[in-house]
């Protein structure tokens, strides 16, 4: 009579041999081979060919960042010309608050000079522009509505008073013939765009003087053409 103790016995002989041949069959299998990648490196055959790779990278570089400087403006979100359309109306010289370390109107700003922005709209007419000149430094320049610099006059160069006019390009070729544009009191600037910026910009020698500089360029307007 088969008892428990035959049964267990028997179960661990079967399980023995299973086992060893487990063991067998496996220890037949090829074993596998892990290796590091091996990273491709180029290879040069010259100095030259070094050199060349070099400057290619250089270039691919300055291309890289110089494209992402001139996208910046046109990818913000609320540049410059954005943030002052909440503040001011269109074709008024506004003066900008002194700017101090808690608050700034622009990003960036000079608090060695006193500025004024005018946001100009092309559309209907031409726009004049003139800003008398300041006791040491005065300067307009002028702006793309994507912050684009594209002309800049300082008093050095125009003289007691900067005096200018702004147009278009399909404005400024409706001009009559006859009319001295290239004379000395009346510049023409021509905008690449109905609408865009202009800064003005004085600069203040000692703190005591920056009431007065403020009261000068009270007097600067930038006014539509009759």
């Amino acid at each position: 009579m088969t008892t428990l103790d035959d049964l267990r016995e028997e179960a661990s002989t079967v399980a023995a041999r299973l086992t060893r041949r487990a063991g067998r069959f496996f220890a037949g299998l090829p074993r596998p081979h892990f290796s590091r990648p091996r990273l491709s490196r180029p290879r040069f055959s010259s100095p030259g060919q070094v050199l060349l790779f070099v400057a290619f990278a250089v270039v691919l570089g300055a291309i890289t960042h110089i494209l992402s400087v001139l996208s910046m403006p046109a990818l913000a979100e609320r540049n410059a010309y954005a943030r002052l359309s909440e503040l001011m109306d269109s074709n008024v010289l506004t003066l900008l608050p002194d700017p101090s370390p808690q608050q700034q109107v622009l990003p960036m700003m000079d608090p060695a000079f006193v500025s004024a922005v005018c946001l100009y709209d092309l559309s209907v007419a031409p726009l004049k522009v003139r800003v008398p000149a300041t006791a040491d430094y005065t300067s307009v320049s002028f702006y793309t509505a994507e912050g684009l610099a594209f002309y800049a006059l300082s008093d050095q160069a125009a003289g007691k008073v900067i005096e200018l006019d702004l147009m278009t390009a399909r404005q400024k070729a409706a001009l009559p013939e006859d009319e001295e544009i290239t004379a000395a009191d009346r510049l023409v600037i021509e905008s690449p765009a109905l609408e865009g910026i202009v800064a003005v910009r004085a600069f203040v020698r000692e703190r005591g003087m920056r009431a007065f500089v403020r009261r000068q360029l009270e007097a600067a307007t930038c006014t539509p053409s009759n």
